[in-house]
């Protein structure tokens, strides 16, 4: 940067009454291996520092990098480089920022010998929470830090996790800080390099009991967009509860969004099955890795029931591992995908949990929340009509059923929509985040049965697999179902182990497990 461009800098840095300079050399260029001066420009730290101190005197407080790692320099160039940081300290230099590093025995060596060097100034080390395994691989490999052993043995394991890894991470960096400020080495403040990522900083600085461990609540159900336009949101279709991306992509040309109610204030399509695209997130290797290749209908409600109980990662209607709340039915899900109930969304009933409740709470402190049971699922015809028959005798349940090619059966006689998912807070009108209702569930119907089909083409044309995938779609109907009676849990079930047993007696010789439809 030519002088007179920091020159500028500092003029409006005083002029708005900061304090405080960082004075860096820089890194060369990109495309470019060697750091080269511009004309007119300052060739080394200490010339801006000097520079600094001769036109703003002890306006400014001056800080420097430190680098830990040139201690593992040859003698000759180590001894070299502490000359050089020790010039700028004299040239008035207030303290040191080092550059970030995992291996406590390098800094504190390092700052063994700045102090024996005559440097006495503050040294603020330079502090970088673990965000993800990749994250922590590029960077550490780009600044060509080093990583001790013990910290690659904790985290490789869990390379796949990214929750894992900051957790883990934490307690690594976290024990990393404590040496620091309890070895006698005069270090009286850390420097986090956050990278714009606040989760991992604000757990290292909880682990570290520097801010007091405060609760997040989830102020809806479901996450937030970020996007300005959508600031405003808080009312969703339940069906993308699994696919959140796939939503904001097929509703992003709304003109507005929904804010207190849903219907009128919405663009009356949704979008096409693009943008974000109905893929699989899987590849074919990982896809197969996770499915094997399932020659029968047992095979496949295998699938369902294992995701339901958290014993299988994934499947092609879920871009994520089941939620928390679906532990408190796991169960009960495991049990209807083993008779032929295929689901792919589900909630559990609650009536008045805390706001705060760990697994089932949302919004403002001191609230209540509720919600009606929900499940959703693919079911062949034969099992399909003996659950309506049982679902039409309970007058607290409503339902949707639709097929590939469009054709909707529903009892419910209104055409607005239902609200799944409530909230009651202090000072506050009633909050219903989630809701049902016909015009989402057929846009949503297409995305579902194209999900089921990308999972069949996965296999080879031919294959037993491809060709009971694709059955399975064709031939089955997509259902939702909710029960509104929030005060009993179980109710919104029954239905459907009657209608198992009456279907199991009709098929003694051909279990429910046998085939898709039935026969």
């Amino acid at each position: 940067m030519p002088k007179e461009k920091v020159d500028i800098a500092l003029r409006e840095a005083k002029e708005h009454g900061c304090r405080n300079v960082l004075a860096l050399r820089g890194d060369p260029p990109a495309g470019k291996e060697e750091w080269e001066a511009v004309e007119g420009g300052f060739t080394h730290g200490i010339d801006l520092v000097r520079h600094i101190r001769r036109h703003y005197g002890d306006y400014f407080d001056i800080a420097v990098a430190g680098f830990p790692q040139f201690h593992f320099l040859p003698p000759a160039e180590r001894d070299l480089e502490m000359k050089y940081l020790k010039e700028k300290i004299d040239a008035g230099v207030n303290f040191i920022f080092t550059q970030m590093f995992y291996d406590v025995e390098i800094f504190i060596d390092w700052v063994k010998a700045v102090r024996a060097a005559g440097i006495t100034i503050p040294i603020v080390p330079g502090i970088a929470p673990i965000q993800t395994w990749n994250g922590f691989m590029r960077a550490t490999s780009l600044a060509k830090i080093v990583i001790p052993q013990s910290f690659l043995d904790a985290l490789e394991p869990y390379k796949n996790d990214d929750e894992k890894v900051r957790a883990i991470g934490t307690k690594l960096v976290a024990d990393m800080c404590r040496r620091i400020l309890k070895e006698d080495l005069g270090i009286r403040g850390l420097h986090f390099y956050t990278m714009n990522l606040e989760k991992a900083t604000k757990m290292l600085l909880e682990e570290l009991n520097l801010v007091p461990r405060v609760e997040t609540l989830k102020p809806l159900p479901w996450r937030q967009s970020l996007t300005p336009s959508r600031r405003q949101e808080n009312i969703r279709p339940i069906f993308w509860a699994n696919r959140a991306k796939s939503y904001i992509s097929r509703t992003e040309n709304w003109d507005e969004y929904p804010n207190g109610r849903f219907g009128d204030s919405r663009s009356p399509a949704y979008g096409e099955l693009d943008g974000y695209g109905v893929w699989i997130k899987q590849t074919k290797e990982d896809a197969i890795k996770l499915w094997g290749h399932p020659t029968t209908f047992s095979d496949i409600a295998s699938l369902f029931s294992r995701f339901c109980t958290q014993a299988l990662a994934a499947l092609p209607w879920s871009d994520q591992a089941p939620s928390k709340e679906t532990s408190v039915i796991s169960a009960q899900l495991a049990r209807m995908n083993e008779m032929g109930f295929l689901t792919i969304n589900s909630q559990p009933a609650v009536n008045g949990a805390r706001s705060d409740d760990k697994v089932h709470g949302w919004g403002p402190s001191n609230g209540f929340v509720y919600q009606k049971a929900y499940l959703e699922f693919f079911v062949n015809p034969t099992l399909l009509g003996l659950l309506l028959k049982h679902i039409e005798r309970d007058s607290n349940i409503t339902y949707y059923v639709i097929n590939g090619r469009g054709d909707l059966k529903t009892n419910t006689h209104s055409d607005g929509p239902n609200a799944v998912t409530w909230g009651v807070f202090p000072g506050k009108e009633i909050v219903q985040p989630t809701i049902v209702e016909a015009i989402s569930f057929m846009a949503w119907k297409d995305e579902a049965y194209e999900l089921g089909q990308q999972w069949a083409q996965i296999y080879d044309e031919g294959s037993p697999s491809r060709a009971l995938i694709s059955e399975l779609m064709e031939t089955s109907s997509l259902v939702n179902v909710v029960h509104n009676d929030f005060q009993d849990p179980e109710a919104i079930f029954k239905p459907f182990f009657l209608a198992s047993e009456e279907y199991l007696a009709l098929n003694a010789t051909s279990p429910v497990m046998n085939g898709i439809n039935g026969h």
